[in-house]
């Protein structure tokens, strides 16, 4: 690798959220998710997820503006109740969708990368406790064989879970997200499932994958800035980011025994246990880290307060790129796996210009001060094995609906026409150059 560009083989690419973008909510065979059910006043605007981006239906033309990027992978999730409607049914159509959308990657030089599990989770699964209920660990290992007999064959890369901190946070304890409950002293038993869940997922993998897999999981992550580069600030910023961390849903909560196997404990009265350790605890070939805002500033409880006018998304979450580098450097430290950035960009209220283009030069000093940062963590030594912009295109995200757009590429969701954003056409420069053009 030479001092200016990325590793040989880096994986460029970007990602998205099969209930975010698919649509086709009730066709072909599937049923509803907990996404699907949210009623108006759970969703900003009375939105829903049930059209999207129509990706169900447009997904050729998808790929085909992603070649036109530039993209080498594409990390894509599966919707559990397309693939599976009830319980032991496997629904044929369902797959065909995913088997379909591998092909068209594969045809156009993508690595296909799967999350198995992307917060939409079947009603039918709900009711049957969901993530509160042990029925979910057999459930859930069942789906995952599913897709691996399926998909194998031509996808290498895996991820369990994405973000198991958000969708157990905002949706069992907050109750801002589905299923929109509020039940803070479930959190035990809310984390040991969804980890019994992981691990069980990952060893169905390995069995019965068709090639050598490389699986991992997307993790919610966060750093500590350090105020400046002294042993002390660093060491401080260090200690608060991962083995502190801010009690609930830290990095560490998840990160410790997923990884290290190592129980962990929260204002005394959450907790793992040692007896589940060597069971949640399985062997993974990388750590897929979503990487957007520093721990420094906002609602994470030992923080400063924010500088007036500091940048921000249309979130109103920080823009502080140096965190890119320092959440990457010391969540390597502590677990000693390959990185790949599974998430990382910016919300706005993009708009089609009157020249019919959509100028959005926000994401684009977003994009390269982040991968910067990144690329001052791969001269240090770490190895990152690629980079998922968030996302691919503008899409429904979650109870804040259609407003924040994240994506490379613009959806007018009347039409359904896309429109490759300036941030996208400088990202394919940068691909092209491996990097060296940042």
């Amino acid at each position: 690798m030479s001092s200016t560009s990325f590793p040989n083989g880096f994986l460029w690419g970007a990602a998205s959220a099969s209930a975010q973008i698919e649509g086709a909510w009730n066709e072909d065979g599937r049923t509803p998710s907990i996404w699907d059910v949210a009623t108006k006043k759970q969703v900003r605007h009375g939105e829903t997820c049930h059209t999207a981006c129509d990706h169900y239906h447009c997904f050729r033309e998808d790929v085909a503006l992603m070649k036109e990027i530039g993209l080498k992978s594409y990390r894509f999730s599966i919707s559990w109740s397309r693939v599976m409607p009830e319980e032991g049914k496997v629904n044929e159509k369902g797959l065909q969708f995913y088997s379909d959308l591998v092909d068209a990657l594969l045809k156009n030089g993508m690595e296909p990368m799967v999350t198995v599990f992307h917060w939409d989770m079947p009603m039918w699964v709900y009711k049957k406790g969901g993530w509160l209920s042990e029925r979910i660990v057999p459930l859930f290992r069942d789906y995952t064989k599913v897709l691996v007999d399926a998909l194998s064959d031509r996808v290498k890369w895996w991820m369990t879970v994405n973000e198991p901190g958000c969708f157990i946070m905002n949706g069992y304890l907050q109750g801002v997200h589905a299923p929109f409950k509020r039940n803070y002293l479930a959190l035990s038993k809310l984390t040991r499932n969804c980890m019994l869940a992981h691990a069980e997922a990952v060893k169905t993998i390995r069995q019965y994958a068709k090639q050598k897999p490389m699986v991992g999981a997307a993790f919610s992550t966060g750093a500590y800035v350090p105020k400046t580069d002294s042993v002390e600030d660093i060491e401080a910023a260090r200690k608060k980011s991962v083995e502190i961390g801010n009690g609930l849903m830290a990095n560490r909560w998840w990160m410790d025994p997923m990884i290290l196997g190592k129980p962990v404990k929260a204002y005394g009265i959450f907790s793992s246990k040692e007896k589940d350790m060597a069971e949640i605890c399985q062997p993974l070939d990388f750590m897929g880290l979503n990487i957007y805002s520093s721990m420094n500033y906002g609602d994470w409880g030992d923080v400063e307060q924010a500088p007036a006018g500091i940048p921000r998304n249309s979130l109103g979450w920080v823009i502080d790129e140096r965190v890119m580098y320092w959440n990457v450097r010391f969540i390597y430290e502590r677990y000693g796996l390959p990185i790949m950035i599974t998430e990382n960009g910016l919300a706005a209220h993009d708009t089609m210009s009157t020249d019919g283009k959509v100028h959005d030069p926000k994401r684009t000093d977003f994009l390269c001060r982040y991968l910067k940062e990144l690329k001052r963590a791969i001269d240090d030594g770490i190895p990152v094995l690629g980079y998922q912009h968030w996302s691919v295109m503008d899409n429904f995200e979650w109870a804040e609906g259609y407003d924040p757009r994240f994506g490379l590429i613009y959806v007018d969701y009347a039409t359904q026409k896309r429109i490759i954003k300036d941030s996208a056409w400088e990202y394919k420069k940068i691909i092209e150059t491996n990097g060296a053009r940042l």
